[in-house]
């Protein structure tokens, strides 16, 4: 009986090979390495959604919470300030500073122009002359000779077409 003994076939490694090559090399795919691989991408699937709508909700919950917190400070405000009008003290200070009211009885002073008096400029303050001043020129002549200079003043030149690729037409 010849018995043929099974021969053990060793990689051939080339000198040039990297540790990161022979390692991924010596790798080998079972059954259930693939059905791992699918169920770890099954899980990325099915998770990417509810895990991006999840920190959507989280957003919104703390924008709305810092809008309830921000009401909540409004309502105390407000609650305050009714309480201060519902002292009766406080009603007549705001009677007699806004709207001028008095008790029967009290005498008011009114102001009526209680701003300081601006004192004027300097240069404002010389003498004023009474004598009446005459031009020595003709304005009329002054205002016709200008009105003509600006009507006979040369043009500047017209500006430049902008170029374009397009060939443009020559005039025979």
């Amino acid at each position: 009986m010849d018995q043929k003994r099974p021969v053990l076939r060793q990689p051939i490694v080339s000198e040039a090979e990297t540790p990161a090559g022979g390692w991924l090399r010596s790798i080998r795919f079972s059954g259930f390495s693939l059905v791992m691989m699918v169920v770890l991408i099954l899980a990325v699937v099915v998770l990417a959604p509810s895990l991006r709508t999840y920190a959507e909700q989280r957003q919104q919950i703390s924008q709305l919470s810092a809008a309830v917190a921000d009401q909540k400070a409004e309502v105390d405000q407000l609650t305050s300030q009714r309480e201060r009008w519902n002292d009766r003290t406080y009603v007549t200070t705001q009677a007699r500073e806004r709207l001028s009211y008095v008790m029967p009885g009290d005498i008011s002073f009114l102001v009526i122009n209680d701003l300081p008096v601006v004192a004027p400029l300097e240069a404002d303050t010389g003498p004023v002359s009474t004598n009446i001043q005459s031009t020595t020129t003709d304005w009329l002549g002054s205002l016709f000779a200008s009105t003509m200079t600006a009507g006979l003043a040369p043009q500047a030149a017209a500006p430049a077409p902008p170029a374009t690729d397009a060939p443009q037409p020559v005039a025979p």
